[in-house]
Order: structure tokens, then sequence, then C-alpha cells
């Protein structure tokens, strides 16, 4: 990551010259080649910034997991307590980053200057990519080594592996997050300026002022800060009743063969398989189509209107911001708890700390890897459709 922002620091200064060489005005003000730059700078800066973080919240070699590891001695419901509480804390240090980054660019090149700041930031999407990559693959060999039966040596150098992926996919998570952000805010300023165009080339009398004082920005933001919570709660829910449901046909399938626990029977996986796609099709109707109905809903409903769509957008930036951090962030601190246990700390495997820890990673799962990511692509429609919506309905 430091290597690609370091060629990528080197190469925007002479691009900027190229495609700026007298700078740009931006609302009658002129930003020099040097103030764009600085803001993309920003942009590169960020990006390690938030994989630190994130990675000092997550990894087992430092405090925030080893708390969770260690309230597990007294408990499960120590250890969801513990991982709650890590994953509200995990919201803090990048969330101010993000607010001083946004300072900087504004001040350097105003709404623009975050918006190269953003650039800057995906231009380095091709390693964390990579990276992102990484947790899947050892996942899935450690599953290998399970399934063949191979020593329990092999085992332990995937379980190794397993805890760094699980802290690469809380790092780009939080990446994907913070990019998503500083993207949204754009996509805000792009709906008031097309908003305002709009209503400028139809000559309408109403002058939009998106003031804190008027009730409309106010119900607004209430709106918007409520759709991650109601999104994130659906997403839950589809996991909750996705593993009920494969629960139920492995009970049913122990019941009319027996001799799968002894390895005489072969057990029918095919059918676990199929009733985990059909769920996750189905309960995510609900979720997808959440977010797409509130946008046009206010906008349809008179009362509301474009005033109350603005705070909506700035509601759902806010809170799912901080929702999709906590989230994230939480369940890889869940998951590496068990895996600092499992290592042979506080008991090891089998131990009472263990089984709660066990707990809690099955918790984080659908925290970390449905519901927390899910709010990212949720904030980025939610934006795109506001602007789209525009000349249908005002």
């Amino acid at each position: 990551v430091m290597t690609n922002a370091l060629f990528s620091a080197i190469l925007f200064w002479p691009v900027t010259l190229k495609l700026f060489p007298e700078g740009v005005t931006i609302n009658g003000v002129l930003r020099s080649p040097a103030q764009l730059y600085l803001a993309s700078l920003v942009g590169l800066i960020m990006t390690p910034v938030i994989v630190a973080l994130t990675n000092y919240y997550t990894s087992a070699r430092f405090s925030p997991v080893k708390k969770i590891a260690y309230a597990s001695e007294t408990g499960h419901a120590t250890n969801i307590i513990s991982g709650l509480a890590a994953g509200e804390h995990a919201t803090a240090l990048p969330v101010l980053c993000i607010g001083l980054a946004i300072l900087v660019t504004f001040h350097l090149a105003g709404l623009y200057g975050i918006a190269i700041a953003v650039m800057s930031m995906l231009s380095l999407a091709g390693i964390i990519i990579s990276l992102d990559s990484f947790g899947p693959i050892t996942d899935n060999a450690g599953g290998v080594v399970v399934m063949g039966h191979l020593p329990k040596e092999i085992r332990l150098v995937t379980d190794e592996l397993d805890a760094v992926g699980n802290t690469m996919k809380a790092v780009t998570k939080g990446y994907a997050i913070a990019s998503a952000g500083l993207g949204a805010l754009v996509l805000f300023g792009s709906y008031v300026q097309e908003l305002h165009g709009h209503i400028a080339a139809h000559d309408q009398d109403a002058a939009l002022q998106f003031s804190l004082g008027d009730p409309k920005v106010i119900i607004g933001l209430f709106i918007g800060g409520l759709l991650p919570f109601v999104f994130t709660a659906f997403s839950m829910d589809a996991v909750g009743k996705a593993a009920g449901a494969v629960v139920r046909e492995v009970r049913r399938q122990l019941q009319a063969k027996p001799g799968i626990l002894t390895g005489q029977d072969r057990p029918e996986y095919g059918t676990c398989v199929d009733i985990v796609t059909r769920a996750a099709l189905r309960e995510m109707i609900v979720p997808a189509l959440l977010p797409l109905a509130a946008v046009v809903l206010v906008a349809i409903i008179k009362p509301l209107g474009p005033v109350v769509l603005g705070g909506l957008l700035v509601g759902t930036i806010v809170t799912g911001l901080f929702l999709a951090i906590a989230m994230t962030s939480g369940g890889a601190a869940w998951d590496n708890a068990k895996k600092f246990i499992e290592e042979g700390n506080l008991g090891g495997k089998g131990s009472f700390a263990h089984a709660a820890a066990v707990t809690g990673d099955t918790v984080g799962d659908p925290y970390k890897d449905t519901a927390g990511p899910a709010i990212n692509p949720m904030i980025k429609v939610v934006n795109v459709l506001a602007i789209l919506i525009i000349p249908i309905f005002f």
C-alpha cells in the first residue's frame, strides 16, 4: 500500500500540471496546481492511515482484540459486550481522520478538492482488492484442510493465515467505507448543484436553503439516519433465517442418516447449498428496495420534497458511516479474538473461553460480512438515485 501510494504521489504532480497548467477556477476562486496536487496527497495519506487504524482495532497483536479474548473467560455475555464496545471504539479515530481530510481538501479546492481526494484514494484500489482477496483464499484453504483430514500442523498454519486474512478483510472494508463517505459528500454537493440548476432552468421561485433551522431538514436527517439501521436490521434477519434453515436441515439429515457422524453415510451437501442460495436471493429483496423506496417516497410526497430529501442524504451518510465502521471492525475483532484463543491462549480450543469466543465470532460474521459492508453501496445508491430523480419529481 505504501509503495503504491508513493508511486501515485510522484506521478500525480506531472499529471496535475498537464491537466491544469494554469490552475482551475472554482466558484470564482482560482485554485493553483499546487493546491490541487495537495488535495490528491490528502487522499493518498488517508488510505494508509485508515489501514493502520483498522489494523489496530482488528489484529490479535493489539489490545482491543485481546480485551475481547480476556472477556471471554467470564462468559458469552461479556464477550458480546466487549465486542460491541470494541466496534464502537473503532469509529472514533477513522471518523476524525475523515473529518480532517474533508476540512483540508475543502480549504484547498472546495468540493472539487474532496472529489480529487476520493479519486486519489481510488487510485490504490488495485492493491486494496488484492489484499481483500487474501482473506477468502486463506479461509477456504483452512476449510479444505479440515475436509481433507490433513495433519494438525497444517491447520495451525492455515489458522494463522486466516487470522491475518480477517484483518486484511476488515482493513479493506475500512478503506471502502472511508472512500464511500467522502464520495457521498461529493454526491450530496452534486445533488444541491443539480437541484439549483434545475430550479433556475424552470424559472421556479422557490429558493432552496438547507439550513438546520428548517424543520424539513431535521425531518430529513431523522429519516436518513434511520435508513442504515433498518437496512442492517433486515440484513441481519436474513442471515438468521438462512442459518436457522440450514441448522434444521442438518438436524434432519443426522436423524435420517446417523452414519454421517461416523463417516459411513455421505451428507447431502447440495441441499444445504441450495437452501443458502435461495435464502440469500429471497431475503435481500426487501433490504435492496428499502433505500430506493425511501428516496422515491420522500420525493413524491409534496409536503416533504427536495429539502427533506437533502437532509435524508446527509443523515444516511453520517449514521451509515459510523454503523459500517462499527460493524466491520467489531466483527473482525470478534473473529480474531477467537483465533487468539485457538492459538493456545486462555486455555485454547475446548476451553470455556473458547466456547464464549465462538459465540462472539458467530455474531460477528453477519456484522462484518453482511450488514456492515452492505451499508457502503446503500449510501452511494441513495445519493445517486436522488440526483437522477430531480428532473422527474422536482
